[in-house]
């Protein structure tokens, strides 16, 4: 009968060369088929000096957050003065004491971050906390006046009312639209053609 105080070390040797083995084993085969892992720096473009995913932007007024920005992926150029926003974007300007809430949707845009105005583009909507939306290419948006504009076409949509036309401008504090160029109305269903803007 074999002793017990041989058949432990005997386990532990056992054990200890079939690890040895599998790790030799993994690392032989392994190093073999592996494809290198491309280094960041080489997946970005030549005037791209950083990428992140999931960023998140905002500005402070008066003691509180006026708006937050969000893009699933945002490129830094390299002066470090643009973020290139991708992947889809949300922009909440929050309720206040003299504003309701507005958010704004789109696919990209750039934020300028010197100044804090942000372009937006590719199916751009804007919807306000009473109902009233807009729909568009691209959109502008100057930090220091608070005002989105853009000179593409624009529907605009609130209960029954819908109304096309060529350019817009809207302040974020009094929520109030002015239509640049000719604008078709649209009242549960009559068209009027032709409508002014006053």
């Amino acid at each position: 009968m074999v002793s017990p105080v041989l058949i432990r070390p005997a386990l532990v040797i056992l054990v200890t060369t079939a690890i040895i083995c599998i790790v030799i084993a993994i690392s032989r085969n392994g190093s073999n088929h592996s494809t290198p892992v491309p280094s960041a720096f080489q997946e970005l473009p030549q005037n791209i000096d950083i990428a992140l995913k999931q960023a998140r932007f905002s500005e402070m007024k008066e003691g509180s957050v006026a708006w937050e920005l969000v893009a699933e992926k945002v490129e830094y150029d390299k002066s470090g003065e643009i973020a290139h926003l991708t992947g889809g974007i949300g922009m909440d300007f929050f309720r206040s004491k003299t504003r309701g809430a507005v958010k704004v949707t789109a696919d990209s845009g750039e934020y300028l971050i010197n100044n804090k105005n942000i372009t937006l583009r590719g199916k751009v909507h804007l919807l306000t906390e009473d109902g009233a939306s807009f729909d568009t290419d691209s959109i502008d948006y100057t930090a220091a006046i608070s005002q989105f504009k853009t000179a593409d076409a624009v529907t605009f949509r609130q209960e029954r009312l819908t109304l096309r036309a060529t350019g817009m401008e809207m302040d974020v504090k009094d929520q109030q639209a002015r239509f640049i160029k000719l604008v078709d109305a649209t009242v549960a269903g009559v068209s009027i053609e032709g409508v002014k803007n006053r």
